[in-house]
C-alpha cells in the first residue's frame, strides 16, 4: 500500500472537512431560514456537484486556477509558483465537489428544529446569534456529524476531480484513489486489491458511524 498517498488523502480530507464545516454551517442556516424567493437558485448551485460529472467540475476548476486565468496569474505573482497541479488546487476542487455532502445534512437538521423554540428564545431577549448557538446547534448535532463524516469519506474516495486538477504527482497530488488506478494500470492487482479493500472498509465504517449516530437510518412505519 502507498502510505504516502494514504497520508496525503487523510490530510486532504481533514482540511476539506474543516473548511466545509466552517463554511457549510452558515450556508445551511441561510438556506433553511432565508425567505428569499430565489434561494432555489443557490440550492441548485450547492447541489450541482451531485449530478455534475467530476471531470467537468475538475475541468472548470482547472480553467479557473490555470496560469492563464486571473486567479492563476495573481497566485503566480504573489507566490512565484503556479496554483494548478498542487495540493492547494486539490483542496479548492475538493471543497467545491464535497459542498453538498456537508450542507445538505446540516440544512436538513436545521429544518427540523422547532420554530416555537426559536420564537421562545427571541421572546426571552436572546439575540439571533445566541439562539443559534444555544438552541439550533445543539439540536442539529446529528446533521453536523453526518455532514462531517460524509464529507471526510467522500473526499477520501475522490478520483476524477483530483486527477483533473492535481494530476498524479507522488507526495503532492497522488491520492489513494489515484494510487489504486496506478496499480491497476501497472497490473499490480494484489496491491490494488489491498488498497481498494482498505478504502471499502473505511467507507463502510464511515457510514456505520453516521447511522450509528443518528440511530434512524430508515423510518419504519408503526403497525
Amino acid at each position: 500500500m502507498d502510505w504516502t498517498a494514504v497520508a496525503l488523502s487523510l490530510r486532504l480530507a481533514m482540511i476539506v472537512t474543516g473548511v466545509l464545516l466552517v463554511a457549510g454551517v452558515p450556508i445551511a442556516y441561510w438556506l433553511t431560514f432565508s425567505t428569499w424567493r430565489g434561494k432555489f437558485l443557490v440550492e441548485s448551485l450547492v447541489a450541482l456537484p451531485l449530478v455534475l460529472p467530476p471531470t467537468v467540475l475538475g475541468f472548470y476548476v482547472l480553467v479557473a486556477i490555470g496560469s492563464r486565468s486571473p486567479l492563476g496569474q495573481a497566485w503566480l505573482a504573489l507566490t512565484g509558483s503556479p496554483l494548478a497541479f498542487t495540493f492547494k488546487a486539490l483542496v479548492i476542487a475538493s471543497v467545491l465537489y464535497s459542498l453538498p455532502f456537508a450542507v445538505q445534512p446540516i440544512a436538513s437538521s436545521f429544518a427540523l428544529v422547532d420554530r416555537g423554540l426559536l420564537e421562545a428564545s427571541a421572546t426571552l431577549g436572546a439575540s439571533p446569534l445566541t439562539t443559534f448557538r444555544r438552541v439550533v446547534l445543539p439540536l442539529s448535532r446529528d446533521g453536523i456529524i453526518t455532514g462531517a463524516v460524509l464529507t471526510f469519506a467522500h473526499t477520501i474516495g475522490e478520483f476524477g476531480v483530483v486527477l483533473m486538477v492535481g494530476g498524479n504527482l507522488p507526495g503532492e497530488t497522488r491520492t489513494i484513489s489515484i494510487a489504486i488506478y496506478d496499480e491497476v494500470q501497472a497490473v499490480n492487482l494484489t496491491r490494488a486489491q489491498l488498497t481498494a479493500l482498505a478504502l471499502l472498509l473505511f467507507s463502510f465504517t464511515a457510514l456505520a458511524i453516521v447511522y450509528g449516530t443518528i440511530r434512524k437510518p430508515w423510518t419504519v412505519p408503526h403497525a
